[in-house]
């Protein structure tokens, strides 16, 4: 499974009660009301522990977490930055 495919899952599973309908990878979370500021912490929480990184509070933007594309490449630098996880 692709960490987009995780997200993807995580996303669907915790925020639309398992029903995908229209979503895609490039939907936004807050303006689709997908995902409140409540659920921001929520998906945050999720990245901290599945994949052992530290997300910062200047980096929850909607830039980095609107979206699955958006997390995954946010995601994607983050490992990079700290390889060894």
């Amino acid at each position: 499974m692709t960490r987009s495919s995780e997200i993807r899952a995580f996303i669907i599973a915790n925020f639309l009660f398992g029903e995908a309908g229209t979503f895609q990878d490039d939907t936004s979370f807050m303006g689709g009301g997908i995902i409140d500021s409540t659920g921001i912490l929520e998906l945050v929480m999720f990245l901290e522990t599945t994949y052992g990184i530290k997300v910062q509070p200047e980096e929850m933007l909607p830039e980095n977490l609107d979206s699955v594309n958006r997390v995954a490449v946010f995601l994607a630098l983050k490992l990079a930055q700290n390889p060894a996880k």
